[in-house]
């Protein structure tokens, strides 16, 4: 199977670049091609990519983040699709997975497959705002489609070992099959807050794909602060 990896970046993920390099340039499948997508302000960041010797093109920039992403992860979905690529291994820049993740991944011969990464969500209880850490994977209930909600996956079904069934994810390491982006494009509505991974899934949930995680494929996730809501 032939893979493209890629992803959007821009010059707010400097920060990671380089153990992001080492990661990618050290995965033991045979059978990937690299390219990142650039949407930053200027050629600095596209350049500093360069010089790692790292395919990059410089995409166009764009007033807001969210339509930043979308064409640049739309010349990544081309790519594919024009270079008879089987996958595309979606691969955020601030994800780190295991070595071997790629061939684990395929062994489950499946269309639509995603790695474990974390982040830190602020919530307020008891008028005390704490830390949670929880993974990007989500399940929806019968109860969430009455309030248009998502509940996220349990420590307890992340410590299994078989492969899970999940309604939506995060692009950050998501392993996809060129039929399915054949049918899907990447988009996002305006009016919703939500970016273009929860778009993805309810457009493949609509095509009858299934979305599935190896709850064994934990990877690192090196975030930093960055509010999306504005104009950066």
């Amino acid at each position: 199977m032939k893979i493209l990896l890629g992803c959007p970046t821009s010059e707010h993920k400097a920060y990671c670049l380089e153990p992001y390099i080492k990661a990618i340039k050290s995965l033991t499948y045979p059978n990937y091609d690299i390219l990142l997508i650039d949407n930053s302000q200027t050629k600095d960041y596209y350049k500093k990519i360069r010089s790692y010797n790292i395919p990059v093109i410089k995409d166009k920039y764009q007033e807001y983040a969210r339509d930043r992403i979308i064409h640049s992860r739309n010349i990544l979905r081309k790519h594919v699709l024009d270079n008879n690529y089987d996958y595309l291994f979606s691969l955020e820049q601030d994800v780190i997975p295991p070595k071997d993740i790629l061939e684990r991944l395929l062994s489950h011969k499946k269309q639509i497959i995603s790695g474990v990464y974390y982040k830190k969500v602020y919530i307020t209880l008891d008028n005390q705002e704490i830390t949670k850490i929880t993974p990007l994977l989500w399940k929806i209930t019968q109860e969430d489609k009455k309030h248009n909600l998502m509940t996220y996956l349990t420590d307890e079904e992340l410590e299994q070992s078989n492969l899970l069934k999940v309604d939506v994810c995060g692009l950050g390491c998501l392993l996809i099959h060129k039929d399915v982006l054949q049918k899907i494009k990447f988009r996002y509505e305006k009016q919703e807050k939500a970016f273009d991974d929860v778009w993805f899934c309810k457009d493949v949930s609509k095509q009858d794909f299934q979305i599935f995680a190896d709850p064994t494929l934990k990877c690192k996730h090196l975030t930093e602060g960055m509010n999306w809501n504005i104009k950066q």
